[in-house]
């Protein structure tokens, strides 16, 4: 592959036809090989951070117009296409269009694509270059509805990223399974055919990095643990596997490259393995055919910047190192922040980010790791080709060797606003140490420094994750996560000092110019106590101040009398509680303040005395009104209004960000009312039907 016109004293410029972090972090290996980057952005992706990072930035109707995306290639006068992951990624007519356009595509060939992308195809032609497989059965040539070999994993032949994956245990779940998985498979990928495999219990999910050049070389960087995850989906990974040792790595790394080799696969790609916990056996699952979100822990543990050897790569470039060359140095460990609640089955949610807290640290790979040679490549490999600026390899600066590392790949910025248009992977927080338990204790200490107020995330959980006592024994599994959820998930309290400190900041607040608004606790002869009442998603707290929070103040706790006061910062604040000192990150929109620590969120809303208790998701289930969990679109209403419903019949269908969320009856009655239709957008807690007692 060429990339003509790129000598001289013209910088090379390459196209990110993706958004969020992603895109942000090619941005950064690009700004350092002195390469100009070129944004695309939808209209309400105008500010964000990598469109503010970029060098050049244009809009286009949606991340999926291949059409649009290549005019704005052309009009750039970008030379070469990276395409991140999700999005157009994995498209093979997206590749091709590239080629006709004479632009470079920073990925596999098309076939390449086309091969892996189909899942039937792919184990199909992986088994025949002697890669072990799993058992299963694939549409067209396979009647699904037939399978009978339970548990088992339905697939979207043509999916990715665990959307449209269903478990099912028994024959009676089928139908249901079939046509929920069909749905999503054509929503996602408009695709609906299925495959089924046989589910292997206790399993482990691993996959290698492979890199492959347009010479014929080929090699794997060793794998990533990807078994904890929730809804199919990943949500921490490091590198290596507490599980793999050395032989069963050569074995796997070897499969990969067969499997890779099998396709004329050039580029960075994934082959995934599913591996039997028990007996070590491993089958392979499928072939990503780009850069992975997990890719940072493979870069902190190897050395190696993958984005910049994906652009080598197309440039022609021959790999810098062979095999031999490649060595595994200490642990690393991916903790994925995504605004949703686990408290709510992990829905997605969204909102303004009033203020952002990350923890400092290197967009670049660890220094050390790899032996990796200069600029040039290895001696007697030189293929020549387009001489591009900057060095080969590990880029310089960064943490001592031994030094623990935190690295935050983040697409968020503090005003930013976070909807149910995109996936809701907002940012990944990575850590290296030497061994496995230093560098989940710095994980852990990162995530309690990263804080996002005005979107509620999955934070408080990836921490108790991260600290389990099996996860840090390593005895994971892709179930683990669902069997840990009531230790994992946080209860719906909020802690006695948190409120009072909710109360602290409402007391403080300016009350306006009547002195007889002026909440001081002030009375004639004697002190008073103010009563704030606020709500938070734990309930309706009433908490009692006296005094000038910002000089000298008291709260009633529990019925005591505890000293207390406030020291404001810059978007934070130190709040005293009986000698004892708390710092909150603080943000205020309208009447509600948001309070974060420790990685942890509170938003409390001020409740006034007679409110009629109508705020958005008041009502209780027992009144019979049917909300929607979530922000998002209809897809499926499954009643009519005169209908008798059973407690738990589905009734509604609603998607965001890909994934589906079925609302059902509350309990046994007629649908009353049925306030939406498919395709109608609705915010959280809207009210999608009322389902009224039939004796009523």
């Amino acid at each position: 592959m060429s990339l003509g016109g790129m000598r001289g004293a013209c910088p090379p410029q390459v196209l990110i036809a993706n958004r969020g972090e992603i895109a942000v972090r090619v941005i950064r290996t690009l700004r350092r090989l002195g390469i100009t980057s070129v944004a695309v952005h939808t209209p309400s992706d105008a500010d964000a951070k990598h469109v503010r990072e970029a060098d050049i930035a244009l809009q286009v109707p949606k991340y999926l117009d291949i059409e649009a995306i290549v005019g704005a290639a052309r009009a750039s006068g970008a030379q070469a296409v990276h395409p991140g992951y999700g999005f157009l990624a994995e498209n093979g007519v997206f590749a091709r269009r590239c080629a006709e356009a004479g632009i470079v595509f920073i990925g596999p060939p098309a076939a390449a694509i086309d091969a892996m992308g189909d899942k039937i195809r792919a184990k199909a032609t992986v088994a025949a270059a002697g890669v072990p497989v799993v058992p299963g059965g694939a549409e067209p040539g396979d009647s699904l509805a037939d399978w009978r070999d339970f548990p088992a994993l339905i697939k979207p032949s043509a999916g990715g990223g665990g959307k449209g994956m269903v478990l099912v245990r028994s024959a009676a779940e089928l139908p249901d399974a079939l046509e929920s998985a069909r749905r999503t498979a054509l929503a996602a990928f408009g695709d609906g055919t299925l495959l089924i495999e046989r589910y292997v219990e206790n399993p482990r999910h691993i996959e290698i990095q492979i890199l492959a050049d347009t010479h014929g070389n080929i090699v794997h960087l060793g794998e990533r643990e990807c078994s904890l995850q929730r809804r199919h989906q990943k949500i921490v990974e490091e590198a290596p596997s507490p599980f793999i040792g050395p032989e069963t790595r050569a074995r796997m790394g070897a499969a990969a490259v067969e499997a890779a080799r099998a396709v004329g696969y050039t580029g960075a790609g994934t082959v995934e393995f599913i591996v039997d916990g028990s007996t070590g056996a491993y089958h392979f699952m499928e072939m990503n055919t780009r850069l992975q979100v997990e890719h940072p822990v493979t870069e902190l543990v190897t050395g190696v910047d993958l984005v910049e050897l994906q652009v080598r790569v197309a440039a022609g470039e021959l790999l810098p190192f062979a095999q031999e060359d490649v060595r595994l140095t200490g642990h690393a460990v991916e903790a994925r922040v995504y605004a949703e609640d686990p408290a709510r089955g992990f829905l997605p949610g969204g909102g303004h980010v009033l203020a952002l807290r990350e923890p400092g640290g290197i967009a670049s790979p660890r220094p050390g790791g790899m032996a990796m040679p200069g600029a040039g490549g290895v001696a007697g490999r030189e293929p020549g080709g387009v001489a591009w600026p900057g060095p080969s390899g590990v880029a310089s600066g960064g943490a001592a060797e031994g030094e623990p590392v935190v690295r935050v790949d983040s697409g968020l910025v503090e005003g930013g606003v976070v909807g149910s248009e995109f996936d809701p992977m907002l940012s990944k927080v990575i850590a290296w140490a030497p061994d496995r338990e230093s560098a989940l204790r710095t994980l852990d200490r990162a995530l309690a420094r990263t804080a996002v107020l005005g979107v509620v995330t999955n934070i408080p959980f990836l921490r108790a994750l991260a600290t389990h006592p099996a996860v840090r024994a390593g005895e994971l599994d892709t179930g683990l996560v669902e069997r840990l959820l009531p230790e994992l998930v946080p209860g719906a309290g909020v802690p006695d000092e948190v409120v009072a400190a909710a109360g602290l900041v409402f007391h403080a607040m300016p009350q306006g110019d009547d002195p007889w608004e002026v909440t001081d606790g002030w009375r004639v002869g004697e002190k008073a106590w103010t009563t704030w009442r606020v709500e938070s998603r734990g309930g309706v707290h009433a908490i009692q101040v006296s005094g000038l929070p910002e000089k000298s103040a008291e709260v009633l706790i529990n019925g005591q009398q505890v000293p207390a006061g406030i020291r404001v910062g810059a978007g934070d604040l130190a709040v005293t509680l009986g000698g004892r000192t708390e710092r909150y990150l603080c943000a205020r929109r309208g009447d509600t303040v948001w309070l974060g620590r420790g990685g942890e969120s509170w938003a409390f809303t001020r409740h006034l005395i007679g409110d009629p208790g109508d705020r958005p998701g008041a009502a209780a289930a027992g009144d019979g009104v049917v909300r929607s969990p979530m922000p998002g679109t209809v897809l499926v209403v499954k009643a009519q209004p005169g209908d008798r419903v059973s407690e738990g019949q589905p009734l509604v269908i609603v998607e965001a960000m890909k994934m589906e969320h079925t609302v059902t009856a509350p309990h046994d009655g007629v649908v009353s009312e049925l306030a939406v239709q498919p395709g109608q957008p609705v915010d959280m807690d809207a009210v999608l039907a009322v389902v009224t007692l039939e004796e009523a």
